[in-house]
């Protein structure tokens, strides 16, 4: 199994973003666009309020986290890939629970599931974790542990006792086949076939030239 190892420099500069910027902005666009930064605008002030993320940004995975907690969960968002009968996968999410870590779950039931993790950069294997661009296959609780230490998470649980995981979700929806165009062709009229004419005397086999009499 795979393990991707994170280098001490990068831990710290995952460390030093992470505590940068107390104050993000939510600034509208002209053209109704909404993003958040770390800055104020320079020419459209007004348009500019500071906001908590995770209370608006739709980035973290609730709207009612903490503020550092929330800052962390929508720069480095948390997604389990998890399948049935997976004991790892179970293990895996109680390690992100007690932690108190907000994440999102997708659920790989099928085969188009499965292309779908792959194209993410995995094998196929479960359970699967990113945090922000960072990928992990398999569960270590040491490796993860210092993943999240990493990106900012906090050691243990900062989670409001309101909050509410988002429930697991598949991977990818059924995609229903298109139903066939109608046809806009019109079916030739049909013509009634002729019947043949009767005859007047219908030949009787006992009188083969049919004679009157």
């Amino acid at each position: 199994m795979l393990l991707n190892r994170v280098s001490l420099p990068l831990m710290l500069a995952l460390l030093c973003i992470g505590a940068q910027a107390q104050t993000v902005y939510r600034i509208v666009g002209p053209d109704g666009k909404v993003t958040f930064s770390d800055r104020p605008p320079e020419t459209a002030a007004k348009s500019a309020q500071a906001v908590t993320p995770g209370t608006g940004s739709g980035a973290a995975p609730a709207a009612d986290l903490p503020y550092e907690l929330g800052k962390t969960a929508a720069r480095y968002p948390v997604t389990l890939y998890t399948g049935q009968n997976c004991a790892p996968c179970d293990t895996a999410r109680r390690f992100l629970e007690n932690r108190g870590i907000p994440f999102s779950e997708r659920t790989v039931n099928t085969n188009e599931d499965l292309e779908a993790l792959k194209s993410r950069g995995n094998e196929g294997g479960l359970p699967f974790v990113t945090i922000g661009n960072q990928r992990l296959t398999g569960f270590l609780d040491t490796e993860w542990t210092q993943y999240l230490d990493a990106a900012g998470y906090p050691k243990t649980s900062q989670l409001p006792r309101t909050y509410r995981r988002p429930a697991a979700a598949p991977l990818t929806q059924p995609v229903k086949a298109p139903e066939p165009a109608a046809s806009t062709q019109t079916e030739p009229a049909r013509r009634p076939v002729p019947r043949p004419a009767q005859e007047d005397n219908p030949v009787n086999p006992n009188n083969p030239a049919g004679l009157k009499f």
